[in-house]
């Protein structure tokens, strides 16, 4: 019995496919990494260097050649604050905004675009 008990041992590691019990491999840390690039060689790594360097150059030659292109444009707070408003979803009806203008009721509706005139001035002498 004992020899009918080992060959049927050495058949199942000679012949794994018999093996009822076969599960999946556990994926790896590389299974959920993004796939690489196969290795550059060392003359084309010199190579997007060189161009790198090229292009900076020509950028660095261009800003020098018209640096008003470059130039940053200030906003205007007054602007940027009324641009704010206006994308605000958060306004109801009926919600007042300080601006350095005064004081503004929102009048307009959540299912329509904001508007300049949904914002009407609210009357101080009015409120007491």
């Amino acid at each position: 019995m004992v020899i009918t008990i080992a060959s049927a041992f050495g058949l199942g590691l000679a012949c794994p496919s018999l093996c009822l019990a076969q599960s999946e491999p556990e994926p790896s840390l590389n299974d959920y990494l993004p796939r690489r690039d196969p290795e550059v060689s060392r003359d084309e790594w010199r190579q997007r260097i060189e161009e790198a360097r090229r292009r900076s150059k020509e950028i660095s030659r261009e800003r020098r050649k018209h640096p008003e292109l470059y130039k940053s444009i200030p906003e205007d707070p007054d602007v940027v604050a009324s641009e704010r408003l206006l994308r605000d979803d958060s306004l109801q009806r009926g919600d007042i905004v300080t601006t350095k203008k005064g004081m503004f009721v929102y009048q307009g509706r959540s299912d329509q675009p904001r508007r300049d005139q949904d914002f009407v001035p609210v009357n101080p002498k009015s409120v007491r």
